[in-house]
């Protein structure tokens, strides 16, 4: 069963990688970089991840809508919290290690699903605000 201790292990360890994050809003370098890990790690691991597949897509959309200036309806301690996730789910070396076959990923899913919970109300804004973007016809000329 999961447990407030649980919470509290899994925001240690995401806790771990806050101050790195903060250096993350900003840069939109460093953000593609990061962006570009975690959507490869996730593909790569697709099959494994479940749920955090489309989760850690969520992140990545709102991450990027907000480096872009597209999306400001968001705090910024909001999105140094998701940068810390990102960052979590792509460093290898975290709670469980994830060459540990079968279990490596669990800690990163983990975390994760604690992210989204204690951000859903944002999310969920982000999720509004995103399904009613329309995508504008580029001129071809341009």
């Amino acid at each position: 069963m999961y447990s407030n201790s649980n919470d509290e292990v899994i925001e240690k360890e995401q806790n771990k990688y806050m101050n790195n994050a903060k250096e993350f809003l900003g840069n939109p370098q460093k953000i593609k970089e990061l962006l570009h890990k975690v959507i490869s790690k996730a593909t790569e691991r697709k099959g494994h991840l479940g749920d955090a597949w489309e989760n850690l897509h969520l992140f990545a959309d709102l991450v990027k809508a907000y480096s872009k200036g597209e999306y400001k309806q968001v705090q910024p301690s909001t999105v140094v919290t998701i940068i810390g996730a990102l960052l979590y789910f792509v460093s290898p070396i975290d709670l469980v290690p994830d060459f540990i076959i079968g279990l490596g990923l669990f800690d990163d899913a983990a975390v994760i699903a604690f992210t989204l919970k204690k951000l859903s109300k944002e999310l969920d804004h982000f999720k509004q605000w995103k399904s009613a973007q329309t995508i504008p016809l580029e001129n071809p000329l341009d």
